[in-house]
């Protein structure tokens, strides 16, 4: 008998992309799958690839600090509060899945109170506001860091890390090389900016660009608009605004990774196996980046160095330390039960469905 989910979860991509890999898993298990979001956010664009019946709810978001706004978006979120009870009514479904973000609160506070058991997922190291208000009602709460098991209740906490859609485990070194004219005997570097602040990573690289290419070759995407013109043509240096299908092909090729560090972007380098240096966003963030860069240094996955510290010596330095050294970083990810993230979030989802 087919088994009925509904996915939520919204605001950034880092809140939708987890739910996107694991809908091959559960197409496979015969899941009939729904999706909960606002009424325009990007999981409303992200999801429509997938022709998946897609509900938009009213949300508003919950600040610690003042804003105009703090005075109407709790109406939204009553609104989407009732919205939402209507349309989980409507598709019955057995289980909620949440990747959080503020279009959550309401679909799991809507679906606790109709007794339909909730699981939901929390990237970064400290849980975030919204999923702090989906905990007391949640049935099981997956997380990525084992420090984050001990600000979470112990009967429900489960240390999964983060699901990677599949398809970036299956690139393919030669494409990567060709797409990026590279030469198949220099060592590579892929360097990930990441859509926040990538402006200091990019200037770092750049600045250190010619010390690096002794060395190494070079494969950037520095996001929409941030391209160096004068450097289009440099030989073994290759720019890319944004990559979406030859991702995976860029990352089999790379024998090192400089990234920020967003939870699903460290998350991908673990369960890939890549050797990596991190290079945490200082600002816009509450502070995440750098905890779980300080994680995944102290797991023995990354090397960690400050935006605050770079130069183009120090980083010249701390890359070729990291390419000498980088079996040692793929042995420690490889023992890591983090890595099967998509297996350990299904059999929760089967077990609450199971009950």
């Amino acid at each position: 008998m087919s088994k009925t989910i509904v996915l939520t979860g919204g605001g950034t991509a880092g809140h939708v992309t987890p739910n996107i890999a694991i809908l091959p898993r559960l197409k496979a298990l015969d899941y009939d799958i729904h999706y909960i979001g606002s009424y325009e956010g990007i999981e409303k664009k992200l999801i429509e690839d997938f022709n998946i019946p897609y509900y938009g709810i009213s949300t508003g978001k919950l600040r610690r600090y003042f804003d105009p706004k703090n005075f109407s978006d709790p109406f939204r979120v009553m609104k989407g509060y009732a919205e939402a009870r209507r349309h989980l009514k409507k598709i019955k479904p057995d289980v909620v899945f949440s990747k959080g973000g503020f279009v959550s609160v309401p679909v799991v506070r809507a679906a606790a109170s109709l007794k339909i058991p909730c699981i939901i997922h929390e990237s970064d190291m400290t849980p975030g506001l919204a999923n702090k208000l989906c905990i007391p009602v949640a049935k099981k709460i997956c997380c990525n860091f084992p420090e984050t098991l001990q600000d979470l209740p112990a009967d429900k906490a489960v240390l999964t890390g983060s699901p990677i859609r599949e398809e970036l485990r299956k690139g393919k070194k030669e494409a990567g090389l060709k797409l990026c004219g590279f030469d198949s005997l220099r060592p590579t570097i892929l360097v990930i900016g990441g859509s926040q602040g990538a402006a200091n990573v990019n200037a770092a690289v750049r600045e250190a660009l010619d010390e690096l290419l002794k060395d190494f070759q070079i494969a950037h995407i520095c996001g929409p608009g941030k391209m160096d013109n004068v450097l289009l043509v440099k030989p073994g240096y290759k720019q890319f605004e944004y990559v979406k299908s030859d991702l995976k092909d860029l990352f089999a090729m790379a024998d090192v990774v400089i990234s920020r560090a967003g939870a699903n972007a460290i998350c991908e380098l673990l369960a890939l196996q890549k050797p990596n240096l991190l290079i945490p966003l200082m600002t816009g963030s509450r502070g995440d980046q750098i905890l779980n860069a300080q994680s995944f240094e102290q797991q023995g996955f990354s090397m960690v160095l400050s935006e605050n510290d770079i130069t183009p010596l120090l980083l010249t330095e701390k890359i070729h330390e990291l390419y000498f050294t980088r079996q040692s970083f793929i042995d420690t990810m490889k023992k890591s039960a983090q890595r099967n993230a998509i297996d350990s979030i299904i059999s929760l989802i089967e077990e609450q469905c199971g009950e």
